[in-house]
């Protein structure tokens, strides 16, 4: 391949970069394709609590129960599991963070879009408290009701499918139901019917036999059926009973007295849980588990409760409430723990999800809460692209006024540059790092572009430098890339630096401002070093050197 045919091949490359970006950023162009348009035009820019509005909360940590050396480490515990819980309610970039006065330390949670107070409460809730606790003795008696069961499972929803189609698939079940009570109710053998209907894999492999529960283990559906009273002993529930999970078909077999077990506290808690996850044990056919980490504290306490407990029970509590009764089968000294039983994969997300939400090292109490109207974003969003756009022409009037075709080069690279940045905003919502674009983020976009075409002054400067001392046009682009990019590179990385400092140190709005300029600076540097070479390299010629004027050079300072 040829210099010229390399050169031609990188100015395709940017022009179709420009293309690229320029339908991202402005799918509208487009709007007589509607498949196309309709799929650029669902890509938007992640806006933060001050553009879209949202709700402001600030909590109180109680930290009087935590040794002072510490204390540190379980605040930044409870900012990480704040965060965790929010993100999994799906709230677009949620802003946490902490501030400390004193001994005072107060959690800051700022959460865009969302515009009921009581549905952010929600998502955060106030004191939770993830506890383990021990059997402990006690007199008093619970009844318990040994219970059979055979579980149709509702129709899961992909995105693929459409809501007629899975209502239609929902009904089918309801009708497999009702058929297979109309058996039941008519003396066929339960557990057979339970191995062959039942979607449930525990159930179906134990016949639907569910042992002795209690009321509470189960939803509210079955205790209001297992323990209302109303289903004597050996009789099949009349109707389908229907929850969340699906169809259910219920029979009592019989009740007994138990004593009720009282469970203490023994120092294990959400502090000291690392992570749950859902896992699939190895034998036959896997099923679903919930795996505990604890860390080095956790770990000492857990090998000790284990040991204690070998073969009982240990309660895991959130908020006063079960989640769950595990029997200790061996002692664990390693901090980690796997939670068996028959648990479909959706019951095994749940107690996971419950877990690491519920892992606060310490008690948070709400002092103080605001909501921010969209309107004001709105307006504040308004006049902060006016601006931007204002600054973008008058940077570009003043560039193809100053440099001329020089000019007219990096105006051109500096609307890729725009683009660029705004496809970024919008395509960063599908990788790991989605960019919430704040007014601060926005100030931090405008400077940028001021910056942008800093680097292309610099060049153009020592281009013109190097054509007044008698280079070719092309050589003096040449030697002017060359003599500017270590001012360039200094420059840039300065402003760098400065941004990363901004981000380790800064709270709040003053990190948006240093990662949009810190972007903003990276994408200046390639377009200016590689978009505006390639434009330069590939328009300019031998046509040019006796037209100096439309570089800014006049014919009377190039030395002969």
């Amino acid at each position: 391949m040829t210099l010229r045919e390399k050169l031609l091949a990188k100015f395709v490359g940017v022009i179709i970069l420009a293309l690229f970006v320029g339908l991202i950023s402005y799918p509208q162009a487009l709007s007589k394709v509607p498949p196309i348009y309709n799929a650029l035009n669902k890509l938007r820019i992640n806006l933060g609590l001050d553009l879209q509005g949202g709700i402001h909360l600030e909590y109180q940590a109680d930290t009087s129960q935590i040794e002072s050396s510490k204390v540190d480490e379980a605040v930044q515990a409870v900012q990480d599991v704040i965060e965790r819980r929010v993100n999994a309610f799906g709230v677009a970039e949620p802003v946490v963070y902490t501030t400390k006065t004193g001994s005072n330390r107060r959690l800051i949670v700022e959460l865009a879009g969302v515009k009921d107070i009581n549905q952010a409460k929600d998502m955060i809730k106030e004191t939770p408290f993830l506890e383990f606790k021990e059997e402990g003795d006690s007199e008093e008696m619970v009844t318990e009701v040994h219970s059979a069961h055979i579980l149709i499972m509702r129709a899961q929803a992909n995105e693929s499918d459409v809501q007629s189609e899975i209502d239609k698939q929902n009904e089918e079940k309801k009708i497999l139901a009702q058929d297979v009570l109309k058996k039941a109710l008519a003396g066929e053998d339960f557990g057979e019917l339970a191995k062959t209907y039942s979607d449930d894999p525990g159930t179906r492999e134990d016949g639907g036999d569910l042992d002795f529960v209690s009321k509470g283990k189960f939803v509210p559906e079955f205790d209001e059926i297992l323990f209302g009273g109303k289903l004597k002993d050996g009789e099949v529930n009349p109707q389908v009973v229907e929850t969340q999970f699906g169809w259910h078909i219920l029979k009592k077999i019989g009740q007994r007295e138990q004593p009720k077990m009282e469970y203490v506290s023994t120092g294990l808690t959400g502090k000291n849980l690392k992570n749950a996850t859902v896992t699939f044990s190895g034998q036959g056919m896997a099923e679903p588990q919930v795996s505990l980490q604890f860390d080095d504290d956790g770990t000492k306490l857990f090998a000790d409760l284990t040991k204690k407990n070998l073969h009982k029970t240990i309660a895991i509590y959130l908020d006063g409430k079960m989640l769950t009764n595990p029997t200790v089968q061996a002692e664990i000294t390693n901090g980690e723990a796997v939670i068996t039983g028959r648990y479909t994969i959706d019951d095994a997300k749940n107690l996971v999800r419950r877990l690491n939400e519920g892992a606060l090292p310490v008690p948070i109490s709400l002092v103080s809460q605001q909501s921010v109207e969209a309107s004001l974003g709105a307006i504040s969003l308004e006049k902060s692209l006016k601006a931007g756009l204002v600054g973008l022409v008058l940077v570009m009037i003043f560039m193809i006024f100053y440099y001329r075709f020089l000019g007219v080069i990096a105006s051109l690279a500096l609307l890729i540059y725009s683009g660029l940045m705004i496809s970024i905003f919008k395509l960063s919502a599908f990788s790991p790092w989605q960019i919430t674009l704040t007014l601060p983020g926005i100030a931090g976009f405008v400077l940028s572009i001021g910056m942008a075409v800093d680097a292309n002054i610099l060049i153009f400067e020592r281009t013109k430098e190097e054509i007044r001392r008698g280079r070719s046009i092309l050589n003096a682009l040449d030697e002017g890339f060359k003599r500017a990019w270590t001012s360039i590179r200094d420059g840039n990385v300065s402003s760098i630096i400065t941004s990363l400092i901004l981000i380790e140190m800064g709270t709040g709005f003053v990190k948006g401002f240093a990662v949009t300029l810190i972007l903003g600076v990276l994408v200046s540097l390639f377009t200016a070093i590689t978009v505006s070479r390639t434009l330069l390299n590939f328009l300019l010629g031998d046509w040019i050197e006796d037209k100096l004027w439309l570089i800014g050079v006049k014919d009377s300072e190039v030395d002969k």
